[in-house]
């Protein structure tokens, strides 16, 4: 049987993407197909809302804005993305704490001095605290690091991260051993309440590690905080035009390697003989060859729908139907303003536009929404993340406008009391904005137009079930060799030469690469004889 390509990726999100770029660069004929009609799964950025004012539009991200995890990797250095049109813009301060009542912002640099000067401002005894925060979860996290980067080994999880932390040095500290692991293994409420004495400093942390999804009562999540420390490292980043422009890059990367990759082309199924996955057949009903299938979809799409039930012994059928996909996470509307919010807290700081603003009051707010989301309901009151990006790239708007993201937690897929996403999702987005005008009361009447993507919304636009922006739930049982299931944990499956390679496996969801980087290790060593990386 003739074999037109040497891999097909399903899927054009930027863990396939990397997946892609690796092997077109170690020589293999690559084929990327994306269902939708634009590129770039959940990192794209799109035109939007033209008008006779506003003739060309404005620059909006349908997915992922910040880009964070992936300055950890050595994937845009080794893809030479730069080559390819990306460039980056410093997010700095990386975040910013506007004061809920009262004159005032905590601010977060990457360079730790200038943080510790704007905790200095609010609660001088946090400044030895956060510098011993700093010291504990860096240390900790250059292992963890490095598990991130590697297929997971199936051992158990603290031996793991205890030898990565072996190569660099102790992972504790003399006398800290117990200590130590008994913070990791805390939940992040728990380690934030435990590190710091001031309510706000303490919220602005709680509600920025809420980001990667689980609540902050969740056991062994003590490093979703501890990340803290690894952001004074690499910093948070913009790609200039958009979150989309990094997946631009990745293309141009593998269409200038030879390989090639066609939007509207989804694909139903995944063929399957013997044993073995040979190709796909499109939903136009095209079948395509090819001596490797990787499949950066989310796991249950390609297990049950593109695979298939009959291509799966019984036990682990009912593994992957039973992973925790969560009911939801939240939800975000991408707004084109007439200007910039003027904080009443800070209407002179202009560095607070640089980075993400968390609009967040208190603790006690945030348990709120959770409970609210554990009632089947969304958030009376939802707490946000602001994201005013034109600030920092003009690009993006053109004159007399601006765009204003505002993501917010949390928002359950499943509704109780018979309610209807595409019945309440106008409501609920305005209930979001409300939030901004509390806090910025110059935005009232400033909107021109948004694009609002509830859970339901979210699913529909980039396949993500439950609307789940990490694929499944990152809580401890599902990390490490535990995602997405274990015998689905080394991006390998029981189908012979079928991969995955997105934010379902190890370690996770978030714009980091390092799933479609450890897949693509795997694949070249399996089907190259030469090392490649």
């Amino acid at each position: 049987m003739n074999t037109n390509y040497d891999a097909i990726i399903i899927g054009s999100g930027h863990n396939g993407l990397t997946t892609a770029g690796y092997l077109a660069k170690a020589g293999k004929k690559v084929l990327v197909l994306e269902r939708r009609d634009t590129l770039g799964g959940a990192v794209c950025t799109e035109t939007m809302f033209q008008s006779d004012a506003f003739p060309s539009g404005f620059r909006i991200d349908v997915g992922s804005s910040a880009h964070i995890m992936i300055h950890q990797t050595p994937v845009l250095d080794e893809l030479k993305l730069a080559d390819y049109g990306l460039e980056y813009i410093e997010m700095d301060p990386m975040m910013s704490f506007p004061y809920p009542d009262g004159k005032g912002v905590l601010h977060f640099y990457k360079d730790i001095n200038r943080t510790l000067d704007s905790i200095a401002q609010l609660s001088p005894p946090d400044v030895q605290n956060y510098k011993d925060f700093i010291t504990f979860w860096g240390r900790i996290n250059k292992g963890v690091l490095k598990t991130f980067m590697v297929p997971p080994t199936g051992k158990h999880i603290m031996s793991e991260m205890i030898r990565g932390q072996i190569r660099d040095g102790s992972m504790f500290a003399k006398g800290e051993q117990m200590d130590g692991l008994r913070r990791i293994l805390s939940s992040y409420g728990q380690v934030v309440d435990e590190a710091f004495e001031h309510p706000y400093l303490k919220t602005a942390l709680l509600w920025f590690a809420a980001q990667s999804g689980p609540t902050p009562d969740q056991s062994a999540s003590g490093d979703f905080v501890g990340w803290q420390a690894m952001l004074h490292e690499s910093g948070a980043k913009r790609p200039r035009g958009g979150s989309g422009m990094l997946t631009q890059a990745m293309i141009k990367m593998i269409i200038a390697h030879g390989g090639e990759v066609r939007a509207d082309s989804p694909v139903a199924s995944i063929l399957i003989k013997n044993g073995k996955a040979y190709g796909v057949r499109t939903v136009a009903g095209e079948e395509i060859l090819a001596d490797i299938v990787v499949s950066n979809a989310h796991v249950q799409t390609t297990m049950l729908k593109m695979v298939g039930p009959e291509h799966l012994d019984a036990s682990l059928l009912h593994r992957v139907k039973n992973i925790n996909v969560g009911n939801g996470f939240g939800m975000v509307i991408r707004c084109a303003v007439r200007e910039l919010p003027e904080y009443t807290a800070c209407p002179e700081d202009d560095d607070i536009h640089r980075g993400l603003q968390l609009l967040c009051p208190s603790r006690d707010y945030m348990n709120r929404a959770i409970g609210d989301y554990q009632q089947g309901m969304p958030p009376k009151e939802p707490a946000v993340v602001a994201m005013t990006f034109s600030k920092i790239d003009p690009t993006l708007a053109p004159d007399g406008g601006n765009t204003l993201f505002l993501w917010a937690q949390w928002h359950p897929y499943n509704l109780a009391n018979g309610l209807q996403w595409d019945d309440i999702r106008e409501q609920e987005a305005m209930k979001i904005y409300n939030v901004m005008e509390r806090y910025a009361p110059n935005m009232k009447g400033k909107l021109i137009d948004w694009y609002i993507q509830s859970p339901l919304d979210i699913e529909r636009k980039h396949g993500l079930i439950n609307g789940n922006v990490m694929h499944v739930e990152m809580t401890f049982d599902q990390m490490f060799m535990f995602r997405p299931t274990p015998e689905l944990s080394q991006y390998k499956t029981p189908i012979a030469n079928l991969y995955l390679s997105s934010a379902s496996c190890h370690p996770g969801g978030g714009v980091f690469a390092a799933a479609g980087y450890n897949a693509a290790g795997v694949i070249l060593k399996e089907h190259s004889k030469k090392q490649w990386f």
